[in-house]
């Protein structure tokens, strides 16, 4: 055993040894020395012979027939009727090929060992009395307050209790797009604090921490096998006894020993064993690089396959914030707004909040005005007096209990407004109606082309599952081009209609929020989560969008595709080298040594059409002007 690690510790050594011999007999057989030329082949045979027939002796103890066994049994055979240089070039081919081998999928984990070189290694802790001391990351508990300076990792999940500044969240979202962060703002290990200062209270610590998952998640996906992996590694259960046992039977029948030994040379399924692999953790490679996480090959070969896309709205189709997206004013000034601001700043409510928002933006302040008081009218609205005058702002029931009528044009812009699936808010001051508003969800930026991106390139279908009313959902489906949509449901209904789908025998993929949706991303063929750097999100999905923009899921379904396409591509390959060179070998065009040469090509071949896929790329998604949610000019 320890020989046997020593052997493996030195292959490259071994390897170079051996070119060295072979350079040697070749020279010795220009110069006619026949001494040097058969002796330095039969050392460089015996060499290099080592390291593989350990291998193969490794394997035989764990019942498996690998291809260092049929390389092991060619190069004796060749020793055996004086072909010296014939076993050498075979042996160094091979060892070459295997070093060439590791050196590129080396490349193809390059993800893996960027991901595993961000992550923090140490921590500057603050004490309750305000010193700091430098520590390792490991010891840093839940609960600890770390200080963090410019140019500095994040060395935990947190959130900030002091300090601003810009952060990189590349190793979690993909983006190196700058992030602003204040007091009260989560933080994600891994990331960099481009500017200013910070202390971060530890939420999670080690490999708890969203990059710690990220770090978990894709090395495990990039060690799960594809179908078409798995159907392979079957195979060449299989096929290599095959080859040995074909390889006995064409040297009895031909009694020709160098044949059958060129037999097992030509059918080592090198390139069919490692082609797949190698697209599969290419492909999952390049997804990570991008902020894209695809749990595994199956995943991967069962994404590349789907036609439906099945979406929730709130926080997936639109960002989950509501804000003003129409504007009608019907006073000389913008007073009733500031008042309405004034009233809507104690609430919470999600368009109380958008009205105080949408005044800040318009450089209002509510300040010059102070309520006397303020009533919630359940169902309605808010009630309030302000300079003993009434204020109301709520519904169009709220101003009919109140006898307050709306003027023809008032009405038509409350029905264009309703008619958009926004939700109206009347403001009313003195009984005369001053504004109305609409306010509406923001679609998230992108959504409209990249869902064209997606029917490009292979979606059929596309259709929206929201708790929403039918009117918003048809409103935002419109502006997006989603084919089909059904409103007010309860997420048990959700689950129900991608059941239909999936009977129908579409192929389905869930997009949501990876929480609120989860039955329906576990029911799904495929589910994806809008993930946002959440641990939920990344916990419960098939596929995970980090910085949950569309442009990663045109990404991440276009690299599906590609990898599997990439893998079939390999596969033919392997499978076209062994034809084409049995047919050689029959016509007598390909021998032992120059069999050995082309095989070792195809595995280097099927290496290099994978690593393509780590600079695969979609086209970013732009935003279209007519789809914007709001834009000034709306404004009257």
């Amino acid at each position: 055993m320890k020989f046997q690690r020593y052997i493996n510790k030195h292959i490259n050594q071994i390897t170079l040894i051996t070119a060295v011999l072979i350079g040697i007999g070749l020279l010795g057989s220009l110069l006619n020395f026949q001494l040097v030329y058969t002796g330095a082949f039969i050392l460089a045979s015996i060499i290099s012979a080592v390291p593989i027939l350990l291998r193969a002796i490794s394997a035989l103890r764990f019942k498996t027939i690998s291809i260092e066994l049929l390389v092991s049994i060619a190069v004796v055979g060749a020793f055996i009727i004086g072909e010296y240089n014939e076993s050498a070039i075979v042996t160094f081919l091979f060892l070459f090929g295997t070093f060439l081998e590791d050196k590129t999928l080396a490349k193809t984990r390059h993800s893996i060992k960027d991901l595993t070189e961000m992550a923090p290694t140490t921590a500057t802790v603050v004490s309750e009395d305000g010193e700091t001391e430098e520590t390792d990351v490991d010891f840093v508990d839940v609960g600890d307050v770390v200080l963090v300076k410019a140019g500095g990792q994040i060395p935990v999940d947190g959130k900030i209790v002091d300090g601003s500044g810009n952060l990189n969240e590349a190793s979690i979202t993909g983006e190196s797009k700058l992030v602003t962060k204040d007091a009260g703002d989560s933080v994600y290990s891994g990331t960099i604090l481009d500017n200013g200062t910070v202390k971060v209270e530890a939420t999670k610590v080690g490999d708890d921490t969203t990059f710690g998952k990220i770090v978990e998640l894709v090395e495990d996906a990039q060690d799960t096998k594809s179908p078409a992996e798995k159907f392979i590694d079957k195979f060449a259960t299989y096929y290599t006894p095959a080859v040995l046992v074909i390889a006995l039977v064409v040297g009895l029948i031909s009694r020709d020993f160098r044949l059958a030994i060129t037999v097992l040379v030509l059918g080592c399924p090198g390139a069919l064993v490692i082609g797949a692999p190698v697209s599969n953790v290419a492909g999952i490679g390049n997804g990570a690089k991008n902020g894209v996480l695809i749990k595994g090959g199956e995943v991967m070969n069962t994404f590349a396959n789907v036609d439906t896309l099945v979406f929730d709205k709130t926080g997936t189709l639109t960002e989950g914030k509501t804000a003003v997206t129409q504007f009608k004013n019907y006073a000389a000034s913008e007073d009733s707004l500031a008042m309405a601001a004034a009233v809507e700043q104690h609430s919470d409510h999600p368009l109380a909040n958008a009205v105080v928002k949408f005044a800040a933006g318009r450089n209002i302040s509510p300040d010059k005005f102070t309520t006397d008081s303020v009533d919630t009218v359940k169902g309605r609205g808010v009630q309030a007096s302000i300079k003993d005058q009434q204020v109301l702002i709520g519904n169009a029931a709220m101003m009919v209990d109140n006898h307050i009528q709306l003027s023809a044009q008032q009405q038509t812009d409350l029905k264009a407004i309703q008619k958009q699936g926004s939700s109206s808010v009347i403001i009313a001051v003195g009984n005369e109606v001053q504004v109305i508003l609409g306010i509406s969800d923001v679609i998230r930026e992108g959504v409209a082309e990249s869902l064209r991106q997606l029917k490009k390139i292979g979606i059929k279908k596309t259709v929206m599952l929201t708790g929403d009313n039918q009117a918003t959902a048809e409103a935002v489906a419109s502006q997006i081009g989603i084919d089909t949509v059904h409103a007010e449901l309860l997420p048990e209904q959700k689950v129900t209609y991608v059941k239909k789908y999936q009977e129908q025998g579409h192929r389905v993929a869930f997009i949501g929020d990876g929480i609120n949706d989860s039955p329906s991303i576990a029911t799904a063929d495929i589910g994806i989560a809008m993930g946002g750097g959440t641990d939920v999100a990344v916990e419960t999905s098939d596929v995970v969008l980090m910085a949950s923009k569309f442009e990663e899921l045109v990404h991440a379904f276009g690299l599906a595709k590609k990898t599997v396409a990439n893998t079939k591509e390999n596969i033919v390959i392997a499978i076209g080298t062994v034809v084409l060179l049995l047919i050689g070998l029959m016509l007598g065009y390909i021998y032992m040594a120059s069999g050995m040469f082309v095989h070792e090509a195809s595995i280097l071949v099927v290496i290099f059409n994978a690593m393509r896929l780590i600079k695969y790329h979609t086209k970013t998604a732009k935003l279209d002007p007519d789809q914007l949610s709001f834009e000034e000019s709306e404004l009257s």
